[in-house]
């Protein structure tokens, strides 16, 4: 049974964050996961579904499928991760809940503030306008989570937050063996 630590929160919410300064000081290997990761590798032809010679539309299914049927591999290979995702589509938390359910899951909400989020998208550039808004009204929706953070309190206090919820092993969440919404 591999460990994976669930972070999910609004596009710009700050789970790249917190997941590096997680990795830095989790007592295990942990590898940290993320679509950013395959986009800014150049896993992805972003520039040809950019200019439009590719549709997103039709390819977004089978990346995402891909990519969720990723880690169920990397960690039935043995592999601890941490995991930062959008569950912005009907029916990704049971499919999820099914490719992970042998292993190890803390299921983590970051939160934060609209105003900060709308901010932190229009600094980036590389998000669609309007879909922190979007993901901050919808994504924690029928979700119930082990640990919920804000990232106001700091990356310092939440990554302590994520260690002493990782370290006591309880498990609660939409994750967890017994818990189904």
């Amino acid at each position: 049974m591999s460990h994976i630590i669930f972070l999910h929160g609004a596009s710009s919410s700050g789970k790249s964050t917190i997941a590096r300064a997680l990795q830095a000081r989790i007592d295990q290997p942990f590898w940290h996961i993320s679509i950013d990761h395959l986009r800014d590798a150049g896993v992805l032809p972003t520039e040809r579904f950019r200019t439009g010679e590719f549709s997103w539309r039709e390819a977004r299914k089978a990346f995402f499928e891909g990519f969720h049927g990723s880690l169920r591999s990397y960690a039935d290979a043995g592999n601890n991760l941490i995991l930062e995702h959008i569950l912005d589509t009907e029916g990704w938390l049971d499919i999820l809940r099914g490719l992970l359910a042998a292993h190890d899951v803390l299921f983590v909400a970051v939160h934060c503030p609209l105003e900060l989020l709308v901010d932190r998208e229009m600094q980036r550039g590389d998000r669609p306008p309007g879909s922190a808004k979007r993901d901050f009204e919808t994504i924690h929706q029928q979700k119930v989570y082990d640990i919920e953070l804000d990232t106001r309190d700091g990356v310092d206090f939440n990554v302590r937050r994520i260690l002493t919820g990782w370290c006591s092993g309880g498990r609660s969440s939409s994750f967890s063996g017994t818990m189904r919404i």
